[in-house]
This record gives structure tokens, sequence and C-alpha cells, in this order.
């Protein structure tokens, strides 16, 4: 499976922006997906993750302002962002999982074999 990011870009800090990760190569309606971000100097950390049957898991930090959804064909994920703070700057990736992850699983980076490359969002006046 190969992932590709996109939609990255400034923005002013309480503005918009929709990430999309594209998947092509074999992968399957249970894989789960999610976005990690990377802040300069700083690991990367989970943001937001959709499982295989629809249910979605946020980062605290994100909660109420980001969306993670999936086309219907599960081919494409999106990263709906609003009300970015100059904090949500950061390199964001895509990541795949095979099968439907529990939620503990969904957080942590080691369960996601497939892996797109970074987009960049910069959030500042």
């Amino acid at each position: 499976v190969q992932l590709q990011a996109s939609g990255g870009g400034l923005v002013q800090p309480g503005g918009s922006l929709r990430l999309s990760c594209a998947a092509s190569g074999r992968s399957s309606s249970r894989d789960s997906w999610a976005w990690f971000r990377r802040a300069p100097g700083k690991d990367r950390d989970f943001v937001a993750a959709v499982r295989g049957r629809g249910g979605t898991v946020y980062a605290d930090s994100v909660k109420g302002r980001f969306t993670v959804s999936r086309d219907n064909a599960k081919t494409t994920m999106y990263l709906q962002m609003n009300s970015l703070k100059p904090e949500d700057t950061a390199a964001y990736y895509c990541a795949a999982a095979t099968g439907d992850l529990i939620t503990s699983r969904l957080l942590r980076e080691s369960e996601y074999q497939y892996w797109g490359q970074g987009t960049q969002v910069t959030v500042s006046s």
C-alpha cells in the first residue's frame, strides 16, 4: 500500500485546512488509518484515526477542532482542521494498519505498517 498525503500549507491562526491521504495498491476496507504529526524538535504524536468499521479517535489537543473521515471507497482519508493554532504547526503524516485495531493500538506508531510522506502545516500570522 502506498500513501500520498497532501493539502498542507500556511494558514493564519483560527483558519482551516483539509489534508488528504490517498492510498494505492492493495488495501482492505477493514484497515485502520491515522494521522500523526511531528512538530520541530519533538517526537511524532498521534492526532486522529478512523477504524475499519468507521469509528474515530482523537488526541485531546485536537478534539472539537479536527475531524477525520474516509471516503466510501475507503481509498482516501481526510483531516479537516478548523480553528488552527500555532501549536498545530507540524509535519503531518498519514498511516495505515492492517485490520480493525482497538483504540489503544490506534494511538501507537508501531502498529502502522504503511506511511505516507509528510505534508507541512504552518499556522502563523
